[in-house]
């Protein structure tokens, strides 16, 4: 007779979820035995690192990622990372390990009482097995679910369960497949061609869904197709367009107001893969400038139910944009790309555009940046010119801790491109342990930690609250260099510009420790 451990193991082998993030608990080893050869277990020293190295993964290979949990208080530490993976609609499957069944209702240590209620504000489905039986159909559900849903799903397993034997029905849970259909209707794709057709002044707005789509460059396609104004929609998690051509103009504010303004003059905006919109700072004003009519196509049915404003069309993104270039008039523009202007200096320290105008000119163009650093978000889009999609990525609900370990997942799931990480000396903190995971599992990413001694979006939030008096903004006296050494990592700190042009250039896993001016998100 097979054991529960037996088929599940089986099943996550033949769908392909034979990578692990994980730290384990004693709840969670008798699903840890006997794993098959084809598996690799990835351990991080924080539940809330796992987490944000398997949202790195999951977005570097667009496929799902299991994630094992301990417990009640490794799914409470992980929660702050979950965050962003909802937000960046990764397909994680969350297990967690639960006491023995008869152990639950007594509330016996490492018992989560009521598991399911834990996550079930941000997962897409969170369960818990009623059987010992059922564990195999309840893991392939949880996949399914965040297939579906392109979102992190939550499965709690009492521990028992594991070496319970199950009779030969339960391998019938080896064969399912679940698959979704969400083309267009050709009346959909008519109307919204015509109505694309009758527009003066048509603009663009994109979102993370079109990169991870592997749609950059048909949007470029299309917008150079009708020599279309393009915006990234606000509080980009993934980069859509390349951000120097010559149609971009640049990523939207996140206010209400701030939106309104800089799309006005345009009849008809055309929001392809984000939601409508993900503001930030409260800006109040009309959501959409006089005249202009709004339609987002998005395959997500929850931001197009909750869009204030416009008409949406739940399907897939890719069917419309094909759509808009075969059945359009054409306008070509030539595909030319703005010089990005001199990098700003600053009285002391580097400014951070010296900075990534050296990463700029020293990194080759396929290169990965996994970016967590708010407070130099300008300068960031003024030096940059990344030409090629899944070449950006960014904490999709801006909770910090996602810089390190996400560039860690990034270059397990991706091998074949470089990849760096930008993260700002106060983000760095929160996700730390993930350079011990870089240096055990040789994963050669470049880590580059702009040191300021400060919150600096906090800073600059304060002014725009009025409220620029208030404590715990400034962080002195942080020096990463030694903590990655401790952690296995090679580091140094640099001061100038060459300095940092040399260690660039210089291959394989690495910290470097930049002194920077503190400068404004905007």
């Amino acid at each position: 007779m097979p054991t529960v451990r037996r088929i599940v193991h089986e099943f996550l082998e033949r769908r392909g979820l034979t990578t692990i993030f994980g730290n384990p608990g004693s709840n969670e080893l008798p699903f840890l035995a006997d794993l098959p050869e084809a598996f690799r277990y990835v351990l991080g020293l924080h539940e809330g690192v796992v987490v944000g190295m398997a949202d790195g993964y999951a977005q570097a290979t667009g496929r799902p990622v299991l994630v094992n949990l301990h417990a009640a208080a490794g799914s409470g530490n992980a929660m702050g990372a979950l965050t962003n993976a909802v937000y960046s609609r990764s397909p994680l499957v969350l297990t967690a390990g639960q006491q023995v069944r008869s152990a639950i209702g007594l509330e016996a240590m490492l018992a989560n009482v009521d598991s399911p209620q834990l996550m079930r504000p941000l997962v897409a489905w969170s369960g818990e097995p009623a059987t010992a039986g059922d564990v195999p159909r309840s893991v392939a559900q949880a996949l399914f679910e965040a297939e579906l849903h392109r979102r992190p799903t939550y499965l709690s397993v009492p521990y028992d369960d594991w070496g319970q034997e199950v009779d030969e029905s339960a391998s019938v849970t080896l064969d399912r497949t679940v698959r979704r259909g969400s083309q267009p209707s050709e009346f959909q794709l008519a109307e919204l061609v015509a109505r694309f057709e009758a527009a003066r002044n048509p603009a663009l707005v994109l979102g993370g869904e079109i990169d991870a789509a592997g749609l950059f460059d048909r949007v470029v396609a299309l917008a150079e197709h009708r020599s279309l104004p393009t915006w990234v929609a606000p509080s980009p998690y993934r980069l859509p367009f390349p951000n120097r051509h010559e149609l971009f103009r640049g990523v939207l504010p996140a206010g209400i107001a701030a939106v309104s303004d800089a799309l006005a003059g345009h009849d008809l905006i055309l929001v392809l893969g984000a939601p409508v919109f993900r503001y930030h700072q409260h800006v109040p004003g009309a959501y959409l400038p006089a005249g202009s009519h709004l339609v987002q196509v998005t395959d997500d049915p929850g931001a197009a139910a909750r869009a204030p404003m416009g008409e949406a069309l739940v399907a897939d993104p890719g069917a419309v944009v094909e759509a808009l270039i075969a059945r359009t008039s054409s306008r070509p523009t030539p595909r030319s790309f703005k010089p990005n202007p001199e990098p700003a200096t600053a009285p002391s320290a580097l400014h951070p555009e010296q900075v990534f105008a050296a990463l700029r000119e020293t990194q080759p163009e396929d290169t990965v940046y996994v970016v967590e650093s708010t407070s130099t978000n300008a300068a960031w889009w003024r030096q940059m010119d990344l030409r090629r999609g899944g070449s950006y990525f960014f904490p999709a609900s801006g909770g910090l801790g996602f810089g390190l370990p996400a560039a860690v997942g990034m270059a397990m799931g991706r091998p074949d491109r470089p990849v760096v990480a930008v993260v700002g000396d106060g983000s760095a903190n929160y996700g730390i342990t993930a350079l011990w995971t870089a240096a055990q599992y040789g994963v050669p990413v470049t880590f580059v930690i702009l040191r300021n001694g400060t919150y600096g979006a906090l800073r600059w939030f304060g002014q725009l609250l009025g409220t620029p008096d208030v404590p715990g903004t400034e962080i002195p006296g942080l020096d990463f260099t030694r903590i990655a050494e401790g952690y296995g990592v090679p580091a140094t700190t640099v001061t100038g510009v060459e300095e940092l042009r040399a260690e660039l250039k210089t291959p394989g896993l690495r910290l470097i420790q930049v002194d920077t001016f503190p400068t404004s998100p905007e």
